[in-house]
């Protein structure tokens, strides 16, 4: 709840006045010269009376001292581009007196649709009203919601005053994230799904690794081989499991993407680390986000275990809601966080690439369990398939082939594919059993406007 500001003063009051306020004043004040230079008391009485009729307006609504408070809630918080989300609004007469008319007027950004306004009635006192309108947007980003004005008027409509509530909210648009089927990868460490490896147990008791007696370890836990060798109370570490890592690098350099809007090759990227990285958190995998800019997140690996699997999604889509489009020309940054910290699983989503940035994710293969690229046919992404559907980029098919001899699983992208399609071709039962349709081919070149 927050209660609007007061405006007072007479200055206030008379920017406020209406078409017909001022029409009104300008009026009454001509007819009063005019029955000054003409010696008519009569239009001077008319005069003193139209123009008194708007000042009058003003003071009324000056002293009009109804004391209102303003609520705002969203549903949800959260939305996924191009999903609708609806705006609760609720405002209370908190004092002893009714109110008269209201309009409410609540600040949107054009993005969300026009701004809703509501006529409301007589508030009786203690009372309340509660209206609701909804807001949408097909690009993400977040978006502030208002604060909402408050309209007074006066019967006859000589004055309108504003007052603004201070209290205002944000509305986070997220990117679509596409729900992936659970797959095994080659190359994948074996605590993925239900395979969760114990550090103890592939050790085996002789090799168990104790450390000293702490106050209040159960007895039972003594290892007394331990124990007589280094002449004090040891016990067998607690049994900790080994939780798989994953990194979803984006690529963000405007130079590797084509198209503007939603339907750009960008916004599709951003989606397909939206959709794998909640897939890995998912499964159980200690997922970050890094881009082409060095910019990881969660910042440590301390974080990101620190919460939920739906706080860690939402950190995730809550950065990706605001990532843009970088100025950089190279994955130099990334590839030396990958170097500090790379190992376990790399997805990589990746925009245009030249020879020297194809050898160096090769490189990086070395380090990754397994390692997954969508790399996206950014040409199909503005219609230049269809100007030039028998034409291949050779140099393109050469990176592919780089990174599949690399050890990479090379997928593929094109504008109108599914996320869900492409996780799916990367099963490594996949890539050696046909399946109906259309099979998997990890050696299928770039064709310019073949879409799937």
């Amino acid at each position: 709840m927050a209660a609007p500001s007061d405006p007072t003063g007479w200055r206030t009051g008379l920017r406020g006045l209406t078409t017909r306020g001022r029409s009104f004043l300008a009026a009454g004040i001509t007819a009063i010269l005019c029955s000054y230079l003409l010696g008519q008391e009569a239009l001077l009485r008319v005069g003193l009376l139209v123009t008194a009729l708007p000042l009058v307006a003003v003071a009324l609504l000056l002293r009009t001292r109804y004391r209102v408070a303003s609520g705002r809630r969203l549903s949800p918080h959260r939305v996924p581009a191009g999903q609708e989300a609806r705006v609760h609004l609720r405002v209370d007469n908190i004092s002893r007196v009714p109110t008269g008319l209201l309009m409410l007027e609540d600040k949107v950004p054009y993005l969300l649709g026009p701004r809703p306004r509501f006529v409301l009635d007589r508030v009786e006192p203690r009372g309340f009203r509660e209206v609701s309108y909804r807001v949408r947007s097909d690009l993400r980003g977040r978006y502030p919601l208002g604060p909402l004005q408050l309209r007074l008027t006066d019967p006859f409509g000589m004055c309108e005053l504003t007052r603004a509530f201070s209290s205002a909210d944000t509305l986070t648009v997220v990117p679509q994230v596409q729900p992936l089927p659970a797959i095994k990868l080659a190359g994948e460490w074996a605590g993925y799904g239900d395979s969760v490896t114990r550090a103890v147990a592939l050790a085996g008791d002789d090799d168990t690794v104790p450390r000293e007696y702490r106050h209040g370890d159960d007895l039972r836990r003594v290892h007394w081989k331990s124990t007589a060798k280094y002449g004090e109370l040891m016990v067998r570490r607690e049994e900790q499991p080994l939780r798989a890592r994953a990194t979803v690098l984006l690529d963000t350099r405007e130079v590797g993407h084509r198209g503007s809007g939603p339907a750009s090759s960008f916004e599709w990227a951003v989606s397909c680390a939206a959709s794998v990285a909640g897939h890995l958190l998912e499964r159980g995998y200690q997922t970050r986000l890094l881009t082409d800019t060095g910019v990881q997140v969660p910042q440590d690996a301390k974080s990101s275990t620190g919460g939920s699997v739906s706080e860690s999604i939402g950190l995730l889509l809550d950065t990706l809601a605001v990532v843009q489009y970088s100025s950089g020309g190279g994955l130099g940054r990334a590839e030396e966080a990958l170097r500090l910290g790379g190992e376990g699983l790399l997805v990589a989503v990746l925009g245009t690439l030249d020879d020297e940035q194809s050898a160096s994710l090769a490189r990086l293969r070395r380090r990754a369990g397994a390692a997954v690229a969508f790399v996206l046919d950014t040409g199909s992404w503005v219609g230049l398939g269809q100007l030039f559907p028998d034409a291949s980029d050779e140099s393109t098919d050469r990176q592919l082939r780089l990174l599949r001899e690399a050890g990479w699983t090379v997928l593929p992208a094109r504008a109108g594919d599914s996320v869900a399609e492409l996780w799916r071709r990367a099963d490594v039962h996949a890539q050696t059993v046909p399946t109906a349709g259309r099979p998997f081919d990890t050696g299928r070149p770039f064709t310019r406007g073949a879409n799937a």
